[in-house]
Order: C-alpha cells, then structure tokens, then sequence
C-alpha cells in the first residue's frame, strides 16, 4: 500500500565529494542544510551576509562578494545603541561602527575568496515580497525593527527575478567557468504575508526558478518545496510555531539531497566522519583524564586524515 506521493528527482549531472567547495546564500533552510554540511566536515561557506529571505537580496549578497565591496560607516544605520547594515543580518549589528565594520568587511573579504574557487553555489529563496528603504531606495535583507513606513512593500515578478539572476549569472561563469549553481525554494512559509500571499509568494519564486533552470544548463533545480508539501504534508514534520520544518523534517529533506549528490563512495567517508565526529562531540564523566584526552587526540588525528585522503585527486564532478 502506497501511503506517500514520492518527488521523483531527475538524476543530477554533477557529484559532490570532500574536494568540492560549496558557497550558500538564502533563508534560514539553507542554515539547516549548511549545518550539515559543516558537521561533516565538508567545504562550505553559508551566508556571507548572514541569512537573507528574498532572491534580490540573496542576488546582492553575491553581488557586493564579487565587486569586493568595502563598506563603511555611511553604510550603516545607527538605533538604540547599534550600528548594523540594512543588507545584513541582526548577527553582523554590533555596539560601535568600527565592530560592525570588522564584522562585515572581514566576512566579504574571506567570502569573495572563497566564491572565486566554489563549485557549487546553493541559493534558497524564501518570499518574493520585499521592503525597499523609502530614504536610499534600497531592497533590504532585514528591517531590523524599523518602523514600516521607512518602506515601502512590494512583490517580485517573475521577469525581475530572472533577468537580475541572468546577469549575476554571467559575472558569476566569468569569474569561475563551469560553476554549478542549485536553487531551491524554502518550504518555511512567511504567514505574516497571509495564506494566499505565501502561496503567491511561492509561486513567483517557483516560477523563477523554472525559468532560471530551463535557460541555463549549469542551472539546475532541488524541490525542498515540493518534498515537504507532497512527501511530508503533515504538522508534525513542523516546529512549535507550524511554520518552521522541525528537525525531523529536515533530516528527511538532507537524506533526500545526500542521495542524490553524494556518491557511494563519499557516503562511505561520511560515515567514518561521523564516527569520529560523535567521539569528539561526547562529552566524558572525566574530561580531562589522560585515557579521555588520548582518544580524541586519537580521533581528531582520524578525522583529519580521512578527510585528506578523501580530499586529494577529487573534485565537483560532471557525469
């Protein structure tokens, strides 16, 4: 008896394994999928600019790695004893500019880096609503509690999304011919836009990312979308507040991606780091005793020479 509609994923042409660089950019799903990716020990960059919901800001999050952008305190706002950006997350504000400064520029430096070797790019999009700041006529990343009639709000079409996306795009292969980009639509839903304003929401951005996927042969498409509302349609695969996917629910989703971009081989390794990862994660009676401390010596040594083995000769392959 069948008790589940399955999303029946085409087979990607291209593999993950432990050589392949990965940069994420988007909602707080690509959080969850990029803390996975970390605890395994995989080269991952998540959210340069911290986490970013709608794609004109995810598109500026790249955008400013690659100009190398440098901001400065003009840049920023300054409220009830903080300074932050409005094309930032709350994790960047900080009590002087100067902090502020050192956290976002310090971060685009080391990202822009990172982006002009990645394989892989990863971008969720979360809502296609968005706020323009009245005052500089910028989409913002978050209001940061700002009162709303410093914005003006506004949906996204279609054609807006895709030709800024083909764009970046084109900067983006010039930079790093053959980079392989995956958009996804986070299944999170935005209920403050109202049921019938999420569902437009996401069909806007599912519309987009068709498009963007059809267009471009390096574009390719993975339904976390569909996955939670066809495989897993029901609220206890959700949090406490019935819009957030609980924990189960993403492991679901990151057992449906590591099949699909994982080899044999690379879900092997995996497993050897996890087994390495719970030893170093365990926390003993005896922390500090000579038998405890050698085998988390022993295991970190492990780890890092499986991963080196796993490392070398490999690469973000086609097939």
């Amino acid at each position: 008896m069948e008790l589940q509609t399955i999303v029946q994923i085409g087979k990607p042409d291209f593999r993950l394994d432990y050589a392949s660089r990965i940069l994420m950019a988007g909602s707080c799903f690509v959080e969850n999928i990029g803390e996975k990716l970390k605890y395994f020990r995989f080269k991952v960059d998540v959210n340069p600019c911290g986490v970013v919901y709608n794609p004109l800001s995810v598109a500026g999050t790249l955008e400013l790695l690659l100009e190398r952008r440098r901001f400065v305190e003009t840049d920023l706002w300054h409220r009830e004893g903080l300074w932050g950006s409005f094309l930032h997350h709350g994790s960047f504000s900080s009590p002087t500019a100067e902090e502020c400064l050192q956290k976002i520029n310090g971060r685009v430096v080391d990202s822009s880096r990172r982006l002009a070797a990645t394989d892989l790019l990863i971008l969720t999009w979360g809502t296609a609503w968005v706020y323009r700041h009245r005052e500089t006529g910028i989409v913002v990343s978050n209001c940061h509690k700002f009162p709303a009639s410093d914005f003006e709000r506004q949906r996204l079409e279609v054609e807006e999304i895709v030709e800024r996306y083909a764009a970046l795009f084109s900067r983006l292969w010039a930079l790093r011919p053959g980079l392989k980009v995956l958009v996804t639509v986070s299944p999170i839903r935005h209920w403050k836009d109202g049921a019938h304003g999420n569902q437009l929401s996401k069909a806007v951005l599912l519309l987009a990312a068709d498009r963007l996927a059809s267009r471009f042969d390096n574009v390719s498409y993975f339904p976390s979308y569909e996955i939670v509302m066809d495989e897993l349609r029901d609220y206890r695969f959700y949090a406490k507040d019935m819009l957030h996917v609980s924990e189960q629910g993403v492991d679901y989703i990151w057992e449906r991606f590591r099949d699909l971009y994982f080899s044999a081989e690379t879900l092997a390794v995996m497993r050897e780091v996890d087994k390495r990862n719970k030893i170093l994660n365990h926390r003993p009676a005896c922390p500090d005793s000579e038998a405890t401390l050698r085998m988390r010596s022993r295991a970190q040594e492990e780890l890092e020479a499986i991963i080196r083995e796993a490392t070398e000769g490999k690469c973000c392959r086609g097939h």
